[in-house]
């Protein structure tokens, strides 16, 4: 039942971040006096929709995505005008490619009555084409910033201290942690000096420490010398030298490294601890970083992927499908028999970093993705300045039907990969419990 509830309320919220996303390019459009006809969640046959003014706002039956028709995205061609100065479209067209922009305009144009002509979206300045287009993206980086904000203020972050939990018995490498010690093994300076559980460090070689991070510093930079360790316990302040070891430990820096340092053995005790504004841009610029990488990774995990759906190896860091995602969100609610506010922030942290996910790669410079659009609005401003600035004439708006082939390209390519990640999360789902 637990489990059905995390599908459930993830779900919920996909659908919400869609419907918020088209919002963002429906809202500046109507200011900026665009026509806009529908705004619908999903994809396939209608389900619902109900209109208001000219626009008809429904929910459709594959709930992958959403739209919001905007009327006038292509520009007609030149001689596609009457006498009266009418839009009109040619009747007799060649080659698969200009049939395609000639369905493309014949659909377009439906929804057109002559005194709209002024409200085509083609025809608005290049800046207000790039604030409409990039209104959802930016909505799903807001989306994404409020929840990533509560997560971290309002619940809080899983932060290690500067007391002790734990007392390692041995000093082994990273190699060899979770084997067990044996008298072979020589014993960790933490035991050696006397320190237990409870106590809480307050300096190392009269540097005084507050966080974990500056603690694990001092002790590494320590190498094989003697330390002088201040710490609390039971309310009294306490002294003790002893000599680190030297091992062989995973780098700050780089965790594929690993680089000899100095070793105390003590294991820190982990408090939720609410964080401020300058810890969320912090973490949610580390995750940006992060996404980007996984971005321009994604052929490549693409294919892991396929792999995986014939039997291989699923990795837990691979992309997902909505259905994956789903999968994940009703285990993180049920992992380890959480508290109703663990399971709440576990849904925000998910469902923020799709928004996160959804904000970058919807700006990817392609059509029929936002970026794409973008970027022709760009490039028409671009082009007019050059002509101007040699003194030849306004070149015109860029023709986004000419770029058709482009946009049902990646279409297929992006319907291939729901296919594949789809059949790869149902007959070998990633797990993380």
């Amino acid at each position: 039942m637990m489990y059905a509830f995390g599908v459930v309320v993830f779900l919920i919220g996909v659908a919400a971040s869609i419907a918020l996303h088209e919002v963002g390019h429906m809202w500046p459009a109507k200011k900026f006096g665009v026509k806009v006809t529908k705004f619908f969640v999903g994809f396939g046959s209608t389900v619902w929709s109900t209109k208001r003014g000219e626009t008809e706002y429904g929910v459709k039956m594959i709930p992958l995505g959403g739209f919001v028709k905007l009327v006038g995205m292509l520009p007609p061609e030149k001689e596609e005008r009457d006498a009266d100065g009418h839009l009109l479209v040619r009747s007799a067209d060649t080659g698969l490619f200009t049939q395609l922009a000639k369905d493309a305009r014949s659909a377009e144009y439906e929804d057109v009555e002559p005194e709209d002509e002024d409200r085509l979206f083609y025809r608005k300045p290049w800046w207000q084409k790039v604030i409409v287009m990039a209104g959802g993206p930016t909505v799903n980086l807001l989306i994404a910033t409020v929840l990533f904000s509560l997560s971290f203020m309002a619940f809080g972050v899983q932060t290690p201290t500067t007391t002790v939990s734990a007392i390692s018995d041995c000093a082994i490498s990273d190699a060899e942690v979770g084997r067990t010690c044996t008298d072979a093994d020589p014993i960790t300076p933490a035991k050696q000096a006397g320190l237990e559980p409870g106590d809480q460090i307050t300096a190392i070689n009269g540097v005084e420490v507050t966080e974990w991070d500056e603690l694990t510093k001092l002790i590494r930079d320590n190498g094989n010398n003697t330390a002088t360790i201040d710490f609390m316990r039971d309310g009294a302040s306490k002294e003790v030298k002893v000599k680190t070891s030297v091992l062989a430990r995973a780098s700050i820096d780089d965790p594929d490294k690993t680089e000899n340092v100095g070793f105390l053995g003590v294991r820190p005790e982990v408090v939720k601890e609410r964080q401020g504004p300058v810890f969320v841009v912090q973490e949610m610029g580390s995750m940006i970083g992060a996404t980007a990488n996984a971005l321009v990774h994604l052929p490549v995990r693409m294919v892991d992927v396929a792999k995986a759906a014939m039997g291989g190896e699923r990795q837990a860091d691979g992309p997902v499908s909505v259905v994956g995602a789903s999968r994940v969100a009703g285990e993180l609610v049920t992992m380890d028999d959480p508290s109703w506010a663990d399971r709440t922030q576990r849904l925000i942290g998910l469902l923020a970093s799709l928004n996160l996910f959804l904000w970058l790669f919807n700006l990817i410079p392609l059509l029929p993705l936002d970026g794409g659009h973008i970027a022709g609005a760009l490039w028409e401003e671009l082009r007019r300045r050059i002509a101007k600035r040699r003194g030849r004439p306004d070149p015109g708006y860029v023709d986004v039907a000419k770029m058709l082939p482009v946009a049902y390209g990646v279409g297929l390519v992006l319907m291939i990969m729901g296919v594949v990640l789809i059949y790869a999360d149902l007959v070998n789902p990633v797990r993380i419990s």
